[in-house]
């Protein structure tokens, strides 16, 4: 009998060895079978610690090489807009505009009859566009015509562009330069012996008077320019951040770890 409890201690052992590693201890007075776990060697556990430390510091370093990357398209994204910005202060600026002026003059409003600054006025100057400054009409071609608002039978060369309006019928006239809605224009009305009637919003224009010095025009062109230049200058800033950033996502992957 002694011999047969042997042999099933035998193959207890063995199945119990496949999950982890354990010892049979037979009780000699109790007779029972006893199954005691055997503790990972030393070495076992060095090589677990070891991975387990590997892991980690992968872990970190992978972590450290992504921030730098982030943290360095950020710097260079922040230098180009330093950059732009800096364009931006010494680019020429259409002049400020209130509400009521930027109604009428962007987006084509009417002002209301009879209540403009201009509509009498009669002092001797010129009429400017108020977005950009450009010189208009001469207070000379200003006559009276009732209608509400002021009138001129003529324009300073080249100050005025026409467009059909969007009613189809009338035909709209806008800076030459900043493209600002003036009002429109009225052919064969007899008023004046120029046969013309530009019916001008007052808050598209300031009248300087005569003896005062005109204001520098802000012009379109040159606002334009500046404004592809800011455009490229950002545009370049961010193209090499991201250069940048993959440039250093490479050469972190290439470092041994």
């Amino acid at each position: 009998m002694r011999i047969e409890r042997i042999l099933a201690l035998c193959s207890l052992a063995a199945v119990f060895g496949c999950g982890q590693s354990s010892t049979a201890v037979l009780d000699e007075k109790t007779e029972n079978v006893a199954l005691k776990p055997v503790a990972n060697s030393p070495v076992e556990e060095n090589e677990a610690g070891t991975d387990e430390k590997y892991k980690q510091a992968k872990t970190s370093n992978e972590s450290k090489s992504t921030d730098a990357t982030s943290t360095n398209t950020v710097n260079s994204a922040k230098t180009g807009d330093i950059e732009t910005k800096k364009l931006e202060k010494k680019m020429p600026k259409f002049n400020e505009l209130t509400a009521q002026e930027s109604y009428v003059i962007l987006k084509k409003g009417t002002e209301r009859a009879f209540t403009g600054e201009y509509w009498q006025t009669k002092t001797p100057g010129t009429y400017i566009c108020r977005r950009c400054n450009a010189p208009l009409y001469k207070s000379t071609d200003k006559f009276e015509s009732d209608c509400g608002w002021p009138s001129f039978d003529d324009e300073i060369k080249g100050a005025v562009r026409r467009e059909t309006d969007a009613d189809g019928s009338r035909t709209e006239i806008l800076c030459a330069n900043c493209g600002g809605h003036l009002g429109h224009v009225f052919m064969g009305e007899r008023m004046t012996k120029k046969n013309a009637r530009h019916c001008v919003n007052s808050l598209s224009m300031k009248m300087i008077a005569e003896g005062k010095e005109l204001p520098a025009v802000i012009k379109a062109e040159e606002l334009e320019e500046a404004e592809r230049k800011a455009a490229a200058v950002k545009a370049a800033a961010e193209k090499a951040a991201v250069a940048k950033a993959a440039t250093e996502k490479s050469s972190t992957a290439n470092i041994p770890k």
